[in-house]
């Protein structure tokens, strides 16, 4: 079965660092661009970073820019979200998804799909 699935969530203090990670079962993403989503409760999913299918280039939602960094392990298969200064906002459930079609930069949210299951992120101020 071809899968993401998503690992690391948990509850932290404002302030506090985190790591996400989301692993490929069953395919290979080397040739996709990646990207990891958020949903708080009432409030709709949002983008919150990418990264090119060569780990050339990221992009990140203003909300999280100078605090996560994205990053693509192509020889594990796997992306990872490192959460620092994490902020009571940043509360939700956190996706990873690859982008529908090959060598794409990640630029653009809606091209995103194969959303894994999520992993659940608290931080408590």
């Amino acid at each position: 079965q071809e899968r993401l699935v998503e690992s690391g969530g948990g509850l932290v203090q404002a302030g506090d660092s985190l790591r996400l990670s989301c692993e490929a079962s069953g395919h290979s993403v080397s040739r996709k661009a990646m990207g990891w989503f958020r949903q708080a409760p009432g409030k709709e999913r949002e983008f919150v970073a990418s990264i090119s299918w060569d780990g050339k280039r990221a992009y990140y939602a203003d909300s999280v820019k100078g605090r996560f960094r994205i990053s693509k392990d192509n020889a594990k298969n796997e992306i990872s979200l490192q959460m620092n200064m994490t902020k009571p906002e940043d509360a939700a459930v956190y996706y990873c998804a690859e982008e529908r079609m090959p060598y794409g930069l990640g630029s653009h949210a809606r091209n995103f799909a194969s959303w894994g299951q999520g992993t659940q992120v608290t931080v408590s101020s």
